[in-house]
């Protein structure tokens, strides 16, 4: 029997513990549309006339946005979420570790295995699927390291308009 191999995506030998900023897209089991109420509307943009915040999150897009919301407390204010977008079938974030106090100093006390990039979004995955009941996620996610200010306010801008772009997503699909 011939098993598919998932192409692995990630840097060989990159440590994601480490402070920096990384584009998120996590997307739901078989692409399905559970993120929005208006599952009808093809044209955000058009349709609503106007910003994302129209847009109503069904009670799966809330538990989401709730968990997004958690994580920097998880993390000890060591993660932030400065950015996410819930869309129809998947999400998109920007995620920073920052393991430095202000001053630059490293935090202090006994030394603690810095939370990884995979194990943030899996815990994220694990918490939103049990308060979902049911699998919400498909197994894995796309990362990119963000290099650079021009990358991130990149990623920040592909952020912000993508419910307005959403016809012309790759996730995107007529139901």
């Amino acid at each position: 029997m011939e098993h598919n191999t998932r192409k692995e995506h990630r840097l060989k030998n990159y440590d994601y513990s480490q402070n920096g900023a990384y584009f998120i897209t996590i997307c739901t089991h078989k692409h399905r549309y559970i993120f929005w109420k208006n599952y009808d509307i093809p044209h955000v943009g058009a349709a609503f006339g106007g910003p994302p915040e129209r847009i109503q999150l069904t009670e799966y897009g809330k538990i989401v946005k709730n968990e997004l919301k958690r994580i920097p407390d998880i993390y000890n204010d060591v993660v932030f979420i400065p950015k996410s977008v819930i869309m129809p079938n998947h999400i998109h974030l920007i995620i920073v570790i920052n393991n430095y106090h202000e001053c630059g100093e490293v935090i202090s006390g006994p030394p603690k295995a810095a939370p990884t990039v995979g194990s943030i979004i899996n815990k994220f995955k694990g918490s939103v699927t049990k308060k979902c009941g049911f699998p919400v996620w498909q197994k894995s996610f796309y990362d990119r390291i963000i290099r650079n200010g021009h990358e991130y306010r990149a990623y920040w801008q592909y952020i912000v308009d993508n419910p307005f772009n959403w016809e012309n997503d790759e996730l995107f699909s007529q139901e």
